[in-house]
């Protein structure tokens, strides 16, 4: 190891440090004049950042082995940092609020560092850097999630959030305890071959998936999901449901495929039963929502049980699926939640009957969000659509045939409370709908790319020719433009 490999290998680690340090001084040091510029720098830095981060990384590790690249690794990094854009664009408008503008500084730095807390879980070669790692993602969320502290909802959000991260850490740590105590190593490529399948290696399995269980939002560890959701800000909401969500999908899957593998007999039976439960469950109680945070609080944790699906496929084309579907889920997730902070920040309403009528005052934001709920619910020739089919492809290739056939019922539920917010927006009328209203730039910069990304994604797999596949991207940027 030496100083070029540690420059290359951690590029991405090192570009983010630099980013969030360089907004951190500018935000200290900047005075009122300087501070109208802050988000304008901010985008062009986390831009490039995310430019920068879909550039490969050569495949290698530092420090011992406790800090590992690969390539699948490098990708899901890309993804993550952009969906953090896409939070950063969409939360431009609220942050200029009067009684939020003092703390944008805080805003972004906060949101980097958990960032860069993911990163380091996902290059992690051993527990304790994954702790390290998740640790450093949590903290600053919790700050994220009780941001309007004055608020009773974002402040109780936030103790809930606070209180759940610190039992589900005990957990995980509990569970490594465990593998050190039988295996006397806590290197991902030294524990495999000291399994000796006893009873507490399987309990300190079973404890970290528990842990991590708690940080995707899989039943029955959900319960603060909901709640958190609707007391924290908009932003953050999409920000825990798509980026944290996702890097602690990829961190299970990749310590269950490296360092349990010879239990894959058993963490497959668990996982097939939180599969079922998750979807089902969370569809069910999606139903029964009408305030809209909650509404995507139980479509999250119904989407991380068929992200789930992509680990019972337990080889490269699991793997890739999951990634793909995680990818597709943050446009989608971020599409729809860039609809909801739009109108959340102009009028407040954030129950669905509030949305009666959308259509006839806002045809441009409620087209979009339909558009988004149908790739969410994997309605064909949307993007989501080929990621449900990879990801069900995936788990059938190994023979979980009934999973599947499970997994397509609650699809079908899915659609039926996806299409209950679709109905409201275009069919329900309303004496007070919510009044027509411009989006600002960022905010209709954001959906234009989340709309080209599920629409692009889709035609680039759906072989119709070469001018079909390129005529959507004009189309969706002309008609989002006028948001």
């Amino acid at each position: 190891m030496d100083f070029n490999s540690i420059l290359t290998l951690l590029r991405p680690e090192i570009s983010l440090l630099a980013v969030t340090l360089i907004l951190l001084v500018y935000d200290l040091v900047a005075g009122p004049a300087g501070r109208k510029y802050f988000q304008t720098v901010a985008f062009v830095l986390v831009a490039l950042h995310v430019v920068g981060s879909f550039f490969p990384v050569p495949e290698g590790e530092l420090f011992g082995g406790m800090f590992q690249t690969t390539r699948m690794g490098t990708l899901v990094k890309a993804i993550l940092s952009l969906g953090t854009l896409l939070v950063f664009l969409q939360v431009s408008e609220s942050l200029k609020k009067q009684e939020s503008e003092y703390k944008m500084g805080e805003y972004y730095v906060l949101t980097l560092f958990t960032l860069f807390g993911m990163y380091i879980m996902i290059s992690s070669g051993n527990f304790p850097m994954l702790y390290l790692g998740l640790e450093t993602a949590s903290v600053p969320l919790a700050c994220l999630v009780a941001f309007d502290k004055y608020k009773h909802h974002s402040a109780e959000a936030g103790a809930k959030f606070i209180l759940t991260a610190a039992l589900s850490s005990g957990v995980l740590l509990y569970g490594i305890s465990m593998i050190y105590g039988t295996c006397g190593t806590l290197y991902f490529a030294d524990v495999p071959s000291l399994l000796d399948m006893s009873a507490m290696q399987i309990a300190g399995m079973v404890f970290f998936m528990a842990g991590l269980g708690f940080k995707i939002s899989l039943v029955p560890f959900h319960l603060w999901t909901a709640d958190v959701y609707q007391g924290a800000p908009t932003s953050t909401t999409a920000y825990l449901s798509v980026v944290s969500k996702g890097s602690a999908a990829f961190v299970l899957m990749l310590v269950l495929f490296k360092v349990f593998a010879p239990l894959a007999y058993i963490w497959k039976d668990l996982m097939y039963g939180l599969i079922i439960v998750t979807i089902t469950v969370a569809n069910l109680f999606a139903i029964r929502q009408n305030n809209i945070k909650r509404f995507f609080a139980f479509s999250s944790i119904s989407q991380a049980g068929y992200i789930m699906l992509g680990i019972m496929g337990g080889n490269a084309e699991g793997m890739a699926s999951l990634v793909y579907y995680v990818l597709i889920y943050v446009l989608s997730n971020m599409a729809a939640f860039g609809v909801i902070s739009a109108i959340d920040t102009r009028t407040g309403k954030v129950d669905i009957s509030d949305y009666d009528g959308l259509y006839s005052t806002n045809p441009r934001l409620a087209v979009v969000m339909m558009l988004a709920l149908f790739s969410l619910g994997g309605i064909p020739p949307f993007a989501g659509f080929f990621s449900k089919f990879f990801i069900f492809a995936s788990a059938a290739s190994q023979g979980y045939y009934v999973l599947v056939l499970i997994a397509l019922v609650n699809t079908v539920i899915s659609l039926y409370y996806y299409l209950l917010v679709v109905k409201a927006m275009f069919i329900k009328k309303s004496d007070n709908p919510i009044p027509y209203f411009r989006t600002d730039s960022p905010m209709a910069l954001s959906l234009v790319v989340c709309m080209a990304g599920v629409l692009l994604a889709a035609m680039g797999l759906f072989k119709l020719g070469a001018v079909i596949r390129f005529i959507p991207y004009p189309v969706v940027v002309g008609f989002t433009a006028g948001i």
